[in-house]
Formats: C-alpha cells, sequence, structure tokens
C-alpha cells in the first residue's frame, strides 16, 4: 500500500501530460518557457489573486517573499513552532528572530488568540502555516496584523486548494506561498513553487527576486535568487490543475470515510466551520506512538509523522542562541501525531485495511 500514490494520479493523466512534456520539448523554452506564464494565469484564475509568481521550490517563496517586504537583521516575525523547518529556517536565514506563538490542538494551527501579546515595536510580520491543508484563522490574523500595522505570509505549502467560506489558499495575506513537492495536494515531478500577491509592487519585486534581481535582462535593481520554476515543471502542473479541483472532493470523500469510523474513538484533526482542507495529511492522535507504528507496519500499513521535532528544539536555534521555549501544546501534539495514507485515488478496500488496523492497534 501507498502512503501517496502518485502513480494512479498519473495513470489517470498520462496521455496528457506526455503531450505537455513533449510540447516542451519541441519548443526547446526550457527556462521560463510560455507554460510557465500560461500556468501563473491559470493559478491567478483558480485562487481569485491579481499575481501569481513561479519559482523553484516552496522554501525559495517564503525567502522571496520576506525580501520583498524587506524583513531582515532586527526585525522580527512571529510563527508557529510546529511546522516543517523551512518557515523557520528561512526567517532566520533572512536575519530576523523568529518568536513563536503556540498552537490550536485541535487544528494544530497557530491560535491565533496568542498572537497579539507576542507583538512588540520589532515586529514585521506573522507566518501562519496553513498545517495538514487546513488554513489557520486567516480573518482574525488579518484583523491583528491591520491593527498593528504588521505584513501576513500565509505559509501555503500544504493548503493549496483550501477555503475559509469560500476564499482560497494564498488569496487572503499579503503575499501567499505554496510549495509543488510532489507529494503536496497539487504536486510536480520535481521541484517547484509559487509567491501570491494582489499588490502590484509587491508583484512586481518578486517576479525580479525570483530571477537575480532582474528588472529587464541584464539590469539588476536588486540582490535575488536564481529560482526560476522550471518548463517543465509548469507544463506537468497545468495538466495536473485541470483536474484538481476533482481531486480536492476525492480527498474530501476520502477523510469523512475516515472520520465517519473514527468519530468518538481517535482524536482527528478538527475542521473549523466554514474551512474546507485539502487534507494534504490525514493525522491523528496516539498514545505510545512508536508502538503503533510498529503495529501498523506489521500490518502492511505505512504511515509518517509531521513533525516528531518543533522547530523550538532544532539543534541550530538552540545554537542561534534562542534558549529554552515554553510551547506546550506544540510539544504534546509532536510526541503524538501521525498520519495515515491519503491520496485522491485511495481504493475503499485499501482504506478499509488502515482504519481495521488504525481501530486493532491504537
Amino acid at each position: 500500500m501507498q502512503f501517496i500514490d502518485l502513480q494512479a494520479q498519473y495513470k489517470s493523466i498520462e496521455s496528457k501530460i506526455l503531450k505537455r512534456i513533449n510540447g516542451v520539448l519541441n519548443h526547446g523554452q526550457y527556462i521560463m518557457g510560455p507554460e510557465v506564464s500560461e500556468l501563473e494565469s491559470e493559478l491567478s484564475e483558480y485562487v481569485g489573486v491579481k499575481h501569481s509568481i513561479g519559482c523553484a521550490n516552496g522554501t525559495d517563496a517564503l525567502s522571496i517573499a520576506l525580501k520583498a517586504l524587506n524583513i531582515g537583521e532586527g526585525d522580527e516575525v512571529i510563527s508557529t513552532p510546529f511546522t516543517f523547518f523551512a518557515t523557520g529556517e528561512t526567517i532566520a536565514m533572512a536575519g530576523a528572530k523568529l518568536v513563536f506563538a503556540d498552537i490550536d490542538p485541535n487544528t494544530y494551527n497557530i491560535n491565533a488568540e496568542l498572537i497579539e501579546e507576542k507583538i512588540t515595536a520589532k515586529t514585521k510580520a506573522i507566518i501562519p502555516v496553513s498545517l495538514y491543508g487546513q488554513m489557520s484563522d486567516m480573518d482574525k490574523i488579518m484583523e491583528i496584523a491591520k491593527k498593528h500595522n504588521l505584513y501576513v505570509i500565509e505559509d501555503a505549502a500544504q493548503s493549496f486548494g483550501a477555503e475559509i467560506q469560500g476564499r482560497k489558499s494564498c488569496s487572503i495575506a499579503d503575499i501567499s506561498t505554496t510549495s509543488f513537492f510532489p507529494a503536496k495536494p497539487l504536486g510536480c515531478y520535481g521541484d517547484g513553487g509559487a509567491i501570491f500577491t494582489n499588490n502590484d509592487d509587491l508583484a512586481k519585486s518578486i517576479a525580479e527576486i525570483r530571477n537575480h534581481g532582474q528588472s529587464k535582462r541584464y539590469t539588476h535593481t536588486s540582490l535575488g535568487y536564481n529560482s526560476r520554476l522550471d518548463t517543465l515543471q509548469a507544463a506537468i502542473l497545468l495538466e495536473k490543475l485541470s483536474v484538481f479541483p476533482k481531486e480536492v472532493e476525492l480527498r474530501q470523500t476520502v477523510a469523512m470515510r475516515y472520520e465517519e469510523h473514527f468519530k468518538g474513538k481517535i482524536k482527528t484533526t478538527r475542521i473549523k466551520e466554514g474551512y474546507k482542507s485539502v487534507f494534504a495529511q490525514y493525522t491523528i492522535e496516539v498514545e505510545n506512538r512508536d508502538s503503533f507504528i510498529e503495529k501498523m507496519k506489521q500490518d502492511g500499513i505505512p504511515t509518517a509523522v509531521h513533525y516528531p521535532v518543533p522547530i523550538h528544539h532544532q539543534p541550530i536555534f538552540q545554537k542561534l542562541g534562542y534558549g529554552k521555549i515554553d510551547m506546550p501544546l506544540a510539544d504534546i501534539a509532536s510526541q503524538k501525531v501521525v498520519s495515515l495514507p491519503m491520496h485522491p485515488y485511495m481504493e475503499n478496500a485499501d482504506q478499509d485495511k488502515v482504519i481495521k488496523a488504525v481501530l486493532k492497534n491504537i
């Protein structure tokens, strides 16, 4: 059994993918070819924003967003301790100080109620991470940011396609970023990412930064990155985007089927009213996780842990002088969460095996 079955998806659109790839091979514009701008236009339409700018990966997307907002030495950025390392890494690489706010133990996203107490005169931005496929409380976060004149960058690496009352992830923050890593809800066949904004000036700056800070060929107005989205990956994403809305609905079906069997028996990620998750992962909490994972392995069921070591416990942040940081809810989650097989093409028979094993092994 596959944790995420990328081959099942590929087989369903194989001929279209190959046609797109052959198109790129025939025109030979491998860097910034026409498929890149075509994809950016399609992404903007899907998300409902003015500007989408492709880049090399989701980590670069965050770095570019921080640079576009001139966030660096002496600035503070409030974010979650419970996320993939890249969120904290890019803040530290920019020279800013990462300030943690603990999580909501039911959604695993940053607890918006804890953000305001973390704001100081040095705070310049908030980076909520839309973990496991569900958006953070973006309305509350934007309200806080407006009150204190702060920027908001949504790290939507796991939530592209998610919604809050019909508004798509990547459409609410000042800048949003996502990843097209193959295992993401919308993934390519290598690395890829994108940055979204409704601000014309920020969009111009972002587009320049991703290409060595060039305003035009050989004219560099800033220091930037070599972070262009590969044309082949853009071509692949165009076909995958065409079936993505259907896949989001299929993910709902798989997740709700899990929920029906686990309700009242296992703690699962709570989907807030009015929110729509894309279930980048289907995550539960268990006691004695190591034992549970081993039993699942014996039953032939793959699992994964996102994330066993919160950012505030990562060795590099101790070397950077962050010291002891108390984030009790993130710590508890990191010790108990485990993700189950989840993808749009999951057969009922496979899911039944997972459900049976989970209920037996908890």
